[in-house]
Parts: C-alpha cells; sequence; structure tokens
C-alpha cells in the first residue's frame, strides 16, 4: 500500500493512487463506503437481535444508547469519511490519503466498532475512548489538508465535523453519567444536516446542471448565490434553536422559516427534471427531508410530533438517504462507471426513502408499531445490502478509467 508514486490523469488533479497492496486503500472511498455499508446492516441485525431478546451486549453502556450511538457515529462516520477523504482533494488539488495512512485510519474507525462493541467484556471505558479517536483523526486530516491548500471557504464543512466530534464525546458523557443524551443526538444531527446544507447545495445544482447540459437543454439550476447563503445560516440559527430549546415557540418559528427557504432552494434547483435518471433524482429527493426535517422540528416544538419522530426524519431521511445517494454516484464516477442506476441501485433508494416516511410513524401510530418497526427494519436493512451486493465489487477492484 506505498504511497510513493500517485497517478495523475492528464490535465487533471493528481489522485495519489497507491500502485502496491490493495485496491481497497487505495483511494478513501473505498473502505469507508464499504465499510460504513456493512456496518449499517450489521449494527441493524443486532439491534435486531437485541430488541427480539437473541442477543445481548453493551449492558453497561445500554443496547439502546448503543443503538442510537452506532447509527450517529458508526456507519455514518465512516460514510462521511469516504466522500471527505475523497471530495476534499478535489477541493484543494493536494494528494488524498492513500495506502498505508489510509489503512490506520480505517483501522482506528473499525477498532472503535469492535471495542465498543465488546464493552461489556473490555470496561465502557476502555471502549469509550477507542471510539473517540477516528473523528478528531479524521479532523486533523481534513482542517490540515483544507489549510494546506488555502481553500479557507472550506473551513465551514470541518466546522461541522468538529461540531460532530464534540456531539460524540457529549455523547459518552451523559450516558457515562447515567443522563439521557438527547442534547447529543441533537447536536450531532445537526451537524449532518448542516454539512447537508453546505455540500449538497454544492453538488446537487452541478450533477443536475451536468445532466441536463447532457441532455441538450438549458433549463439550469439557479446558480448560487445570496438566497442559498441567506437558507443555510438561517437553517444553521434554526438547529441551534432546536439543540438548546426543543421546546420553545421561537424553535418552532425559526425552523418553519428554515423549512420555508429550504423548500424554496430545492425548487431552485429544478429536481423534477431529472426524474428520468434516479442517480441524480435521489439527491433531489434526500434533499427533500432538510424541509421536512425542519417541518417536524417545528410541529414537534409545540408538541404536534413526536420528538422520536423528528429524529427518524433527520436521520434516516436527510443523513441516510443522503448517503446511499452519494455513495452511489461517488462510486460510479470515481471507478468510471457510467453515471446512471441501474435496477439495483432504484431499489436500493426506493427501500431508504420509504424507510425514512416508514419509521417516524410509529409514533403517529403507536398500536401498529412493533409493525412498524419490523418493516423500516427490513427496508434500511434492504437498501443497504443492494448497495454492497452491486457496489462491493466496484470497491474492491482496480479503477477504470
Amino acid at each position: 500500500m506505498s504511497t510513493s508514486t500517485p497517478n495523475v490523469r492528464t490535465g487533471g488533479i493528481p489522485r495519489g493512487l497507491a500502485r502496491t497492496g490493495p485496491v481497497l486503500f487505495s483511494y478513501g472511498f473505498r473502505p469507508f463506503f464499504l465499510g460504513g455499508a456493512l456496518w449499517a446492516i450489521a449494527a441493524m441485525a443486532l439491534w435486531i437481535a437485541a430488541l427480539t431478546g437473541w442477543l445481548d451486549f453493551a449492558s453497561e453502556y445500554g443496547a439502546h444508547h448503543w443503538h442510537a450511538h452506532e447509527m450517529l457515529f458508526g456507519y455514518a462516520s465512516a460514510v462521511l469519511a469516504g466522500f471527505l477523504l475523497t471530495a476534499v482533494p478535489n477541493w484543494t488539488g493536494r494528494l488524498p490519503v492513500s495506502g498505508w495512512p489510509l489503512f490506520f485510519l480505517f483501522l482506528l474507525w473499525a477498532g472503535g466498532r469492535v471495542a465498543f462493541l465488546a464493552s461489556d467484556a473490555i470496561g465502557v471505558n476502555l471502549a469509550v475512548a477507542a471510539d473517540m479517536i477516528f473523528l478528531p483523526a479524521l479532523l486533523y486530516i481534513c482542517v490540515r489538508e483544507v489549510v494546506a491548500g488555502k481553500k479557507w471557504n472550506d473551513l465551514k464543512v470541518t466546522a461541522g465535523l468538529l461540531a460532530l466530534s464534540l456531539a460524540n464525546a457529549c455523547f459518552h458523557y451523559e450516558v457515562i453519567m447515567g443522563e439521557h443524551p438527547d442534547r447529543a443526538y441533537r447536536l450531532a444531527i445537526a451537524a449532518y444536516v448542516g454539512l447537508v446544507m453546505v455540500i449538497g447545495g454544492r453538488i446537487i445544482p452541478s450533477f443536475t446542471r451536468n445532466w441536463i447540459n447532457k441532455q441538450g437543454r438549458t433549463d439550469f439550476p439557479v446558480p448560487y448565490n445570496r438566497f442559498d447563503a441567506a437558507s443555510i445560516a438561517i437553517g444553521i440559527v434554526a438547529l441551534g434553536l432546536w439543540i438548546a430549546l426543543p421546546e420553545s415557540i421561537v424553535t418552532a418559528i425559526g425552523a418553519a422559516v428554515a423549512a420555508a427557504l429550504h423548500a424554496m432552494r430545492l425548487f431552485r434547483w429544478r429536481g423534477w427534471t431529472t426524474f428520468s435518471e434516479t442517480l441524480v433524482a435521489i439527491l433531489h429527493v434526500a434533499y427533500a427531508f432538510v424541509p421536512l426535517g425542519f417541518l417536524a422540528i417545528s410541529l414537534s416544538a409545540i408538541g404536534l410530533v413526536d420528538p422520536t419522530a423528528t429524529l427518524h426524519v433527520m436521520t434516516i431521511g436527510t443523513v441516510a438517504a443522503m448517503m446511499v445517494a452519494v455513495m452511489t454516484r461517488a462510486t460510479r464516477g470515481h471507478t468510471g462507471r457510467e453515471l446512471t442506476a441501474s435496477t439495483l441501485t432504484t431499489i436500493s433508494y426506493a427501500a431508504i426513502v420509504l424507510c425514512a416516511f416508514a419509521r417516524p410513524a410509529a409514533g403517529l401510530l403507536p398500536d401498529h408499531a412493533a409493525t412498524i418497526y419490523a418493516v423500516s427494519g427490513i427496508l434500511w436493512l434492504a437498501s443497504f445490502s443492494l448497495f454492497v451486493v452491486e457496489y462491493a465489487p466496484m470497491l474492491v477492484k482496480g479503477r477504470r478509467w
């Protein structure tokens, strides 16, 4: 896994691909997309086993807390790492992390998952210590690259990663102190949503414009302007209010305004024109959960929606659906495949979107909660399993430039 001889495409950015060693560790998206998807499957299967009484684990930490943690900081942090380790070199023009450094970074993430799952055997404190290494390490790498590349505008992305690292520490602290980590939940979700607002606003109109242009049309999305900046700023304020004052009328008003602005922002990207290509359309569908999430926050703040339903609208809809969308698009693009969704990919999209609608419904239909839990779990497993079936071979094999 040597990094001494990077590959360079003519006229492009040097990619730093390792010429020796496993292809899996030649580029950040490869191990982290695959590892993240596999852990999304395994963590959900373990949680279902715990709910049904088949397995007993993380009893000292709390299996319920373990589940929430591994959804927010386990699989999701891996997918985020895969994206950032691939995108940041594009933004900065610097070589990506590859070979042995990438292997050791992945080992930090995987070691955290194993240690945390084995917390009853090794002790909660040691498990927490092992888990808390990865996100700061990823943050350091991203800040180092952004600063070295003098891409100061991209520091706002590292701010989201910093918030996520702090949320992870707060989560562990609150659980160990015997408290429910509600505020840590909200901080972590806010960090992901903030990243979706910022990065989504960069890639969704860009990919949409490219696709529309390829069709020979000119009805492009509205370019980034002050409206987008204002929408992001108000969205961040609304998320801050939600973290601090989840049941305040001020939060309800702020989130309602943010919902309206982000719905308008999404409309300006003309997503309805892309529905013939689900690889592009899913980005718009996933982003639609941003205004839906803000609407859920607003209604939850005044007691009309269950707070747990609000969490799942955002964690499954905004976060997981966008991650599945980005993983499929980035994998196809960076392995030289055609940028079009297969039947399996489209089914995977449908499953995660249906899961995003199904799981929050448990709070609205408590008499059918058990059935809803089962259905949403199956949909989650189906989405990520289909991703692994189709995309694992692309991730572990050589590129096709």
